[in-house]
């Protein structure tokens, strides 16, 4: 992967992750020119599978100042993403399992500097799973100020 331009943190906290996927994403040039400068925010965003392509939904991507009115963008609107039609029926298959669902995980530039999204199918976490993984985070953070205390 190429330089990370935004991460959805909230989605490894609310979810197991099972199995991720690379995506390309249908884009428009003002949209590119939000991401170089850092305007995206996949916090709240899904994918959704529509017939047989793949939409990712609520992923906002600000405007720049700069960017005419005309040839602005739709800054929460869906867009298409690109993917092997095998990675496409695989999703297919564990999106119908109950419970499954596909987010967003971070959106980047590979090396021939083309935007691309990283997806995972994932199982929502049960508040306890939730409570465990805080518990150990707060454990680890303490034992690393003690090891640098000394």
């Amino acid at each position: 992967m190429g330089k990370t331009v935004a991460k959805n943190k909230k989605a490894y906290f609310d979810y197991e992750i099972l199995e991720k996927f690379e995506a390309g994403i249908v884009l428009k040039g003002s949209e590119v020119k939000g991401i170089r400068a850092g305007r995206v925010n996949l916090k709240d965003s899904f994918v959704r599978l529509v017939g047989t392509e793949a939409f990712l939904f609520n992923a906002h991507i600000g405007r720049l100042e700069t960017t005419h009115h005309y040839y602005g963008h739709e800054e929460r609107g869906s867009r298409k993403l690109l993917l092997h039609r095998k990675e496409l029926n695989r999703m297919l298959k564990a999106v119908d399992k109950e419970g499954h669902t596909i987010v967003p995980l971070q959106m980047f530039f590979n090396r021939k500097n083309l935007v691309k999204i990283q997806i995972a199918v994932a199982r929502g976490k049960k508040l306890h799973d939730k409570r465990h993984d805080l518990k150990e985070k707060s454990m680890k953070r303490d034992i690393d100020r003690a090891l640098k205390a000394l």
